[in-house]
């Protein structure tokens, strides 16, 4: 399985707002763990390491100075 980069959420505007709607209300402590938990969930979900170390990748790039 190759990691899927072109838009593949049906209702992609309906996902971003309920995404956002999530962390209404939250600490920034409480939507940080609500996002590691978020990450873990769908890593579980998708659990091809080789998806995985690309999005992990992917991810990073850019992040921190060379």
């Amino acid at each position: 399985m190759k990691l899927t980069l072109e838009l593949n959420i049906a209702d992609h505007d309906a996902f971003y707002e309920r995404l956002i709607d999530t962390h209404n209300g939250l600490s920034d402590e409480q939507s940080q763990m609500l996002n590691a938990k978020l990450i873990l969930l769908l890593a579980n979900h998708i659990g091809d390491g080789d998806v995985l170390k690309d999005a992990l990748t992917m991810a990073r790039h850019g992040l921190v100075a060379a």
